[in-house]
């Protein structure tokens, strides 16, 4: 088929127009002279003499063009019937009233004195009722609403929530032909009973089971962004007790940010039942601090590496520096920028974090002011066996590089990302990073300013619990858990790059931030949520403990014995109390066991740390 020009489809478009007001103007003429015969009818209970039979129908010949002019100039034409609204009702309450004030004036001015004043009044009521019933029942078919419970094929759905969000949602989806709204609960008392939008609040949330099974629901729909997680735990729990599927509204910052409606819904995920309240940054000093400046990051092609790039993108920095060893991940974040961010001028590097001469180069081409280093391994049951030497040198000797890099190109400040898992360390990959922390601790006096942060666990990072868990559930199970009491602190990966550069405005050199991570959560109730969530129950998917890993903690912990935070300004953040950095002598130990070039086996790898980080108490040797 031959492209239609643009021009050719706007003239189609006027002359559909044009004929659609045509229809629409003679629909109102029509509506007016049957208001003005009904109004005659009414006022002689439908039995209009002779006389006054004649005179009515005579009387259209100047009422009718008279009406057509008010309706025009009334600006009702300007909207589509599809689309009615209170803006339209307003058109023609005006349009009905000034036409009736024209007859009565026309009325007293030709002096036709046989014309009854309850004619005038009833004329306008009607006309205006005419109009606007048209208009709204053709709405309501071509939304569908009229034929909304004769329905075939659609979805059954309930929805949880009778407040604000509910009663958007069924504004937003009640003209959709795949859903069949049966009713609502909520626990408000004052609410049960009551309609929104012909819908019906049928009781508290509790009976979910029992009007499940009653109606037939199919689907339910969390509408409640703006509750507290413990309550949208709940809502998820009966829905798995009702064993129905559940789905959710946007969280409310979205909402209120306007990116997304109510209408588009989404499976409820792990981020709306951990608690988790949203972060309140100083966007107004990041951006007077980033606007105009290079950022180079380090391992931008892993979670909080990609994470950091997508946040700083929106304080409009000179250029984004993208560093990774991954050519893949590289390669993913290129393209995401591209299509994401295109006004944001980005250079993607390939690059090892040990190799000093790739970092110089870079510093040196780009100058960037601030570097964060994000780059690391960090997956502790591999780096326990057979890569604890890589482990070391990546996470402590391509620190130490990417801060001398820095230092000697004149970078204002260096963020490095650190973990909890730093903290009195059982592991290679904990000891390795708290290596790197005591390394950067020795760098607080140079001009460049160091800053260090300390958070846990993030939701879906690379290697993480949660995508093996998604794994097993697409497998069919099990779900393995290494024990029933291991707990660990989570956060999302948008929350912990946004706290991260937080701390990085606040950081003025020399200090170990520490991130609120709230309360601990056990791994097994985390496999008992994903089951909920994907529509199972532990019935059908089992969940199996296999024992602690080598290396692996029970428990996590943000701060060492002889560690301690004091408040900073954000409440998420806190900052540890500065400890006694090493000595010279221990720096030169631990630079010329890194620089080895010999390839050492994980016994002595973890003699040496042992030796290098006084909390390391090596699993093996507990």
């Amino acid at each position: 088929m031959v492209n239609e020009p643009a021009e050719a489809k706007r003239a189609r478009g006027r002359a559909s127009l044009s004929w659609q007001t045509a229809i629409t103007v003679l629909h109102d003429i029509g509506a007016a002279a049957a208001s003005w015969l009904l109004a005659y009818e009414l006022r002689f209970n439908f039995e209009v003499s002779g006389f006054y039979a004649r005179l009515m129908f005579a009387d259209l010949v100047w009422i009718l063009p008279i009406q057509a002019f008010v309706c025009w100039r009334a600006g009702m034409y300007r909207g589509l019937w599809r689309y009615a609204s209170l803006t339209d009702l307003r058109r023609i309450l005006v349009a009905a009233g000034l036409g009736a004030l024209a007859v009565a004036m026309l009325v007293l001015l030709l002096q036709r004195a046989y014309v009854p004043r309850s004619v005038v009044v009833l004329y306008p009521i009607l006309l205006a009722g005419l109009m606007s019933g048209s208009r709204i029942a053709y709405r309501a078919w071509k939304e569908g609403r009229l034929a909304r419970l004769a329905a075939d094929g659609s979805k059954r759905v309930i929805v949880l929530g009778a407040g604000v969000a509910g009663a958007n949602l069924l504004k937003s989806l009640g003209r959709s032909p795949e859903w069949t709204f049966i009713g609502l609960l909520d626990d408000d008392p004052a609410r049960q009973g009551r309609d929104i939008d012909g819908v019906k609040v049928l009781g508290p949330l509790e009976t979910l089971s029992e009007v499940a099974a009653r109606l037939g629901v199919e689907q339910a729909i969390i509408a409640m962004p703006g509750a507290a997680h413990s309550a949208r735990r709940r809502a998820l729990e009966l829905c798995s007790r009702a064993r129905i599927r559940a789905m959710t509204v946007p969280s409310y910052e979205d909402l209120m940010s306007g990116r997304v409606s109510y209408s588009q819904l989404r499976a409820v995920e792990l981020d709306d039942l951990l608690g988790r309240d949203p972060v309140r940054l100083d966007s107004a000093g990041l951006r007077e601090w980033l606007r105009g400046r290079t950022a180079l990051v380090t391992g931008a092609g892993g979670s909080i590496g990609t994470e950091l790039c997508r946040q700083l993108a929106q304080f409009t920095p000179e250029r984004l520096v993208l560093f990774e060893a991954n050519e893949l991940g590289l390669y993913q974040i290129e393209q995401e920028f591209l299509a994401r961010f295109p006004g944001v001028p980005i250079v993607c590097l390939i690059g090892d974090v040990k190799d000093s001469a790739r970092l110089a180069w870079a510093m040196q081409t780009h100058r960037p002011s601030v570097v964060f280093h994000a780059a690391a391994y960090k997956h502790v049951p591999l780096m326990e066996e057979a890569n604890a030497w890589e482990a070391v040198r990546n996470n402590a000797l391509g620190t130490w590089r990417v801060a001398q890099a820095a230092i000697a190109h004149g970078v204002e400040k260096l963020v490095l990302v650190s973990t909890d898992k730093a903290v009195n360390p059982t592991n290679v990959m904990g000891a390795s990073k708290r290596l790197a922390e005591l390394l950067c601790q020795t760098l607080g006096a140079e001009s460049t300013r160091i800053v260090m942060v300390r958070f846990g666990n993030v939701l879906g990072s690379t290697g993480s619990v949660i995508p093996k868990f998604r794994e097993q559930i697409a497998g069919g199970g099990p779900l393995t858990v290494t024990h029933p009491d291991i707990t660990r602190y989570f956060m999302s990966i948008p929350e912990a790059a946004q706290l991260v550069l937080q701390a990085a405005l606040m950081g003025k050199g020399g200090e170990l931030f520490v991130l609120d991570m709230g309360e601990p959560v056990k791994i097994v109730d985390l496999a008992r949520d994903m089951i909920r969530l994907s529509g199972f129950s532990e019935a059908d998917i089992e969940i199996k403990f296999t024992g602690l890993r080598k290396g692996e903690k029970l428990f996590e912990e943000l701060l060492a014995t002889n560690e301690h935070t004091r408040a900073t300004g954000h409440p998420k953040v806190r900052i540890m109390r500065a400890l006694a950095a090493p000595d010279p002598a221990w720096v030169r130990e631990t630079l010329a066991w890194l620089d080895a070039p010999d390839t050492l086996d994980d016994h002595a790898v973890r003699g040496q740390l042992a030796r290098l980080v006084p909390e390391y108490r090596p699993a093996e040797s507990r």
